[in-house]
């Protein structure tokens, strides 16, 4: 148990670095008065957006409470970790989001002076939400361990934390991509007017929504899991310690090497910089800041792997699992994430042809521009999923189940630093907005471009990583559903048989399947009801504002903040009732059919959600491509058709493939936590 103070400790430090970060990104300037105005109005949309989903969040997780209280065979416990778990999380993500709505507009004043302070000040602002997550996602786990001394209360924290996600991944994604296709549509395709022109009535909810849905939303759903594949290892060490009698080590494992990652990513995040000595070519600056990044991964990761082999050594002592054994199952876990990310880059990369084609295809029109990008990101699912694949099989060899559990906490290793380059890209993207509606001088917006054009790519390899390491969460909550049920069958003198063929089994893995399809249907069509309302707003003020496309009058800006805000919060309850409730209901009918549904929504769910996200991203930064000059540049009909494409990718990449994330560890979850109330009705 004193073990587990450490990683109360550690997880001390990376606020109180979140905290030092905060306070060096506050002392910079704002710059002129009128990038304070559009700052202010950013902050404004997107706190209001966040109280207002928070309210919403409030009254579901209450609810749900209130059922994991009453319901006969769960733990009443469970209820008050499930509300810590939900607070916590929103605390997290409301944090990041309110740092990086003050971060963006001091990122735009510093391109005025330096790329490579810019660049420090934009990592800075990602690395408080880095931070944050896993610093209060180890101190809650550490705390309700600490306090209870029951790893399985433990679930219903990733519980609440999964809920949470939900309604910010979901909510957020639907409200960023409503306001950002609405204002392409319209401003891009139809006015001819350049991205984040302050003629455009939807810029500001485009701009709230990239920190409501790419900072808080994805805060949210790493948090999760993180969270997730720390419960889940502890849950199956507790499970081994009480069958079979091995060392109580297995079950504080996971923290300690929680906590060794989130001390190597604060040593990595030192080493991401950008020497004084750069050139003005934006190819060049994008080289620069992506170079500086995989430079601070890929020192986190190698100390992370010396460092848990001398933990681990030292810590397990039994003979049935190894320390070797563990040490490669996390090394798995890490090679894993590390190639997820590198494959992500290629695919989604400017530097790369697969991009590359999409950019030359869009000469031909919009149509082959999609088929192009969505043939992309069907092939991008090859290498993860290979990897995946030799990875689960690997663990599993290694140390079992439990070996499952370690790989997707080595995968998450040093999240830290990962999910900092993943929400520097909103910050940049902002900063790049700030710039050209402020009409900043050439040098400002070509550097803020460089940035946001890396912010692109990071955000994709975020999104592979966060895809990677919730396939891997899943597996194990699905591990640990199955040896849960076994337990309480072996408890009434049953026995479960797994078969392929199992009729109940089938139908189960046909439903989670199917959910897959149902919740990216709802999800998109979230983002194309909002998108059409948006379209309809701002043809409006157009049309009835006058001197608004000449510049001399001011749109409506709080107009479409308030629609997107209003239609994200309504769409988003469906798919949140259908993840919730589904596997419950398939519960109550059969056991096995829930771990078919469990096993087809991971398998269905976690390919769409690389397709989704690959794509969404190979259509984005093909588009920036055409943007820098290339191929036509900005207003030629190349350009127009990248546009399209691009807005066919934004409900892929940032509201239904990030979505999918959370729904194959949360209706694991549930399966788990409600296990006992199944089991009434056999």
């Amino acid at each position: 148990m004193d073990l587990v103070y450490v990683a109360l400790f550690v997880g001390i430090v990376a606020i109180l670095y979140a905290v030092y970060l905060i306070r060096s990104i506050l002392r910079e300037e704002e710059g002129t008065e009128r990038m304070h105005e559009i700052a202010t109005a950013i902050q404004d949309g997107a706190d209001a957006f966040l109280k207002r989903e928070f309210k919403t969040l409030a009254i579901v997780v209450i609810i749900i409470a209130v059922i994991l209280a009453i319901i006969p065979g769960i733990n009443e416990l469970e209820a008050l970790t499930f509300i810590l778990g939900a607070s916590v999380s929103a605390a997290a993500a409301y944090v990041g989001m309110w740092i990086a709505t003050r971060a963006n507009v001091r990122v735009s004043n510093m391109a005025r002076v330096s790329f490579p302070r810019t660049f420090k000040l934009a990592f800075s602002g990602g690395t408080v939400m880095g931070m944050l997550v896993v610093g209060l996602g180890i101190l809650g786990v550490s705390v309700v361990y600490i306090l209870s001394g029951d790893p399985e209360l433990i679930i219903g924290y990733a519980f609440g934390s999964s809920l949470s996600a939900l309604f910010l991944r979901v909510g957020g994604g639907i409200y960023t991509k409503s306001a950002d296709v609405g204002a392409d549509l319209v401003g891009k395709v139809e006015k001819g007017i350049p991205e984040d022109d302050p003629r455009n009535p939807a810029v500001i909810a485009d701009n709230v929504g990239d920190c409501v849905g790419d900072t808080a939303g994805m805060g949210s759903d790493l948090f999760e899991s993180y969270v997730s594949a720390i419960a889940a290892a502890m849950v199956l060490g507790f499970s081994l310690v009480q069958a079979k009698g091995y060392g109580t080590e297995l079950v504080i494992l996971p923290l300690i090497l929680a906590a060794v990652g989130i001390i190597m990513s604060i040593i990595g995040t030192f080493f991401v910089r950008i020497p004084k000595e750069t050139g003005k070519d934006f190819q060049e600056q994008i080289k620069l800041a992506s170079s500086a990044m995989g430079r601070g991964i890929t020192i986190s990761n190698v100390l992370m792997i010396i460092a848990s082999y001398f933990i681990i050594t030292m810590l397990i002592r039994s003979e049935e699992i190894t320390a070797l054994d563990i040490f490669y199952a996390l090394t798995t876990g890490l090679v894993a994430g590390f190639i997820m990310g590198k494959t992500t880059d290629y695919f989604t990369s400017s530097r790369f042809s697969p991009v590359l084609n999409i950019a030359r295809s869009a000469e031909t029109g919009p149509s082959v521009t999609i088929l192009e990008g969505f043939s992309t990101g069907m092939l991008s699912v090859l290498p993860p999923a290979i990897v995946i694949a030799i990875g689960t099989v690997l663990a599993f060899n290694f140390a079992g189940l439990y070996g499952i559990a370690i790989a997707s906490v080595g995968i998450l290793g040093v999240l830290g630093i990962n999910l900092s380059t993943d929400c520097y890209g909103p910050i940049v993207d902002n900063a790049a907005g700030i710039a050209e509606m402020c009409n900043l001088e050439k040098e400002v917006r070509t550097r803020t471009e460089a940035l946001d054009a890396v912010g692109n790519t990071t955000a994709a390899m975020g999104k592979g990583f966060a895809i990677g390491s919730a396939a891997l969460a899943a597996l194990a909550w699905l591990a640990a559903f199955y040896d849960k049920v076994d337990i309480y069958y072996l408890q009434k003198g049953m026995e479960l048989e797994l078969s392929i063929m199992d009729a109940n089994l089938m139908a189960g893995l046909m439903l989670g399947t199917m959910i897959t399809f149902i919740f990216c249907s709802l999800t998109i069509k979230a983002v194309s009801n909002g998108s059409f309302e948006i379209v309809k707003e701002v043809r409006r003020q157009f049309s009835e504002i006058k001197g608004l496309m000449e510049g001399k009058a001011k749109p409506d800006y709080e107009r479409c903040v308030d629609i997107t805000t209003k239609r994200a919060l309504k769409e988003m309850i469906l798919p949140g009732l259908l993840v919730i409730f589904v596997p419950i209901l398939v519960g109550v009918w059969s056991i096995e059919a829930l771990g078919g549904l469990l096993a087809g929504a991971l398998t269905t769910g976690f390919l769409f959600a690389i397709m989704m996200a690959n794509s969404g991203a190979a259509w984005d930064n093909a588009k920036k491509y055409i943007e820098a000059g290339n191929i036509g540049g900005k207003g030629s009909d190349a350009h127009k058709a990248a546009v399209v494409g691009d807005t066919v990718g934004d409900p892929f990449k940032d509201t239904s493939g990030p979505s999918l994330n959370i729904l194959i560890k949360l209706i694991g979850k549930v399966g788990l936590i409600f296990i006992p109330f199944f089991l009434l009705f056999m």
